[in-house]
């Protein structure tokens, strides 16, 4: 058995250093291209209108305020400033949303964003999006890159293609710290002891972001309430959480594996549904022990398995926002076909891990 899991384990790496590394390294090539034109765009959005300052910056050769959804697919988090006279609201109305509402009324001429609230008083992300979108449409006709890019039409989402190659989202939002939402108040679960009282402290500290972007639970019933509300987003929680042990290296495996084997019609798996079932095999597997190198195949057939129970339950709660299902919308016949293949790919490793050679 230890035979076994050590040759599985073996293999992983062996994927890790041979494909893993070849994809980040193609990726952060990428994100490099991609970055400069976003940036020169951006640029010319703040000499339009100064409230909306690039906020992506290059710290330790990594892009603050970017997401790689997949290797062509990115999305550029712009923060504003200016939350001050707004209260976040979050009663569990609209899963995975909040809003912002008016302290005060009378505040509302104080507010940087005055022009964007509504008449009862609440911040609209619809309306600020719609905003930016037009500016982001003149700073493209006038950036030094407009022969290489383009606004993608038929969205309300800020999207751009470049080189026709890539596909880059820039989304307007928040930064929320010192509060946590009431929406993910369950997290973490009492009889749980992973991540343990300190690291709890630390995430929540973090805080979450509020996102400016069509919501999940909302697409195809949009009120003018609802497209007015935020989208909840943990990304640094999430990755503070994911710190010690072979998780990360876990990570980059299974995002290797779906961009090769899983990228399906109907796009039923992104790297975000990898990243979430990760974090619930976390609390499955709380001692760092768990985490060793020598239990990296473990814990990866875990997740594959997890996987697979998902596609088939046709349902992938969010960690934090358990109410949220991220599979909200993806057609059957795709959670289904990719069952199917995170079958195929499973029992392929499990039972012979030198076909990781030619996965």
């Amino acid at each position: 058995m230890i035979a076994a899991q050590a040759k599985l384990v073996y293999q992983l790496n062996k994927y890790y250093t041979e494909r893993c590394q070849a994809r980040k390294a193609a990726i952060a090539k990428s994100i490099r291209e991609v970055c400069k034109v976003v940036s020169d765009v951006l640029k010319e959005v703040e000499v339009q209108e100064p409230r909306f300052i690039s906020s992506l910056s290059e710290i330790d050769a990594r892009y603050e305020g970017l997401e790689v959804i997949s290797p062509t697919e990115f999305e550029v988090v712009l923060y504003l400033n200016q939350m001050g006279v707004f209260n976040f609201v979050d009663d569990g109305s609209l899963p995975g949303c909040a809003v912002l509402k008016l302290s005060d009324g009378r505040k509302r001429s104080m507010s940087l964003w005055v022009e964007f609230i509504t008449a009862s008083g609440y911040l609209s992300a619809r309306k600020i999006r719609s905003r930016f979108q037009t500016l982001v449409a003149q700073a493209v006709d006038k950036c030094s890159y407009r022969d290489v890019v383009k606004m993608i039409a038929d969205t309300s989402e800020v999207k751009l293609r470049i080189r026709e190659r890539y596909v880059v989202q820039i989304t307007p939002a928040f930064k929320c710290t010192g509060i946590w939402p009431r929406s993910a108040a369950q997290w973490p679960m009492p009889h749980i002891p992973w991540p343990g009282p300190n690291r709890v402290a630390e995430v929540k500290a973090e805080g979450f972001n509020l996102l400016s972007k069509e919501c999940y639970s909302l697409t195809g019933k949009q009120s003018s309430a609802e497209s007015d509300a935020w989208v909840l987003q943990f990304g640094e929680a999430e990755n503070r959480l994911l710190m010690g042990g072979c998780r990360n290296k876990c990570l980059s495996v299974l995002k290797t594996l779906r961009d090769r084997h899983l990228e399906l019609p109907g796009q039923p798996l992104n790297n975000y549904h990898m990243k979430t079932l990760l974090l619930y095999e976390c609390e499955k597997h709380p001692r760092e022990t768990d985490w060793d190198e020598a239990c990296l195949g473990d814990r990866l057939n875990g997740i594959l398995l997890q996987l697979i129970s998902c596609l088939q339950c046709r349902r992938c709660p969010h960690y934090f926002l358990p109410n949220l299902d991220l599979f909200q919308g993806k057609p059957h016949s795709a959670l289904e076909s990719a069952a199917k293949q995170t079958w195929r790919l499973a029992r392929e490793i499990l039972t012979n891990p030198k076909s990781l050679d030619k996965l």
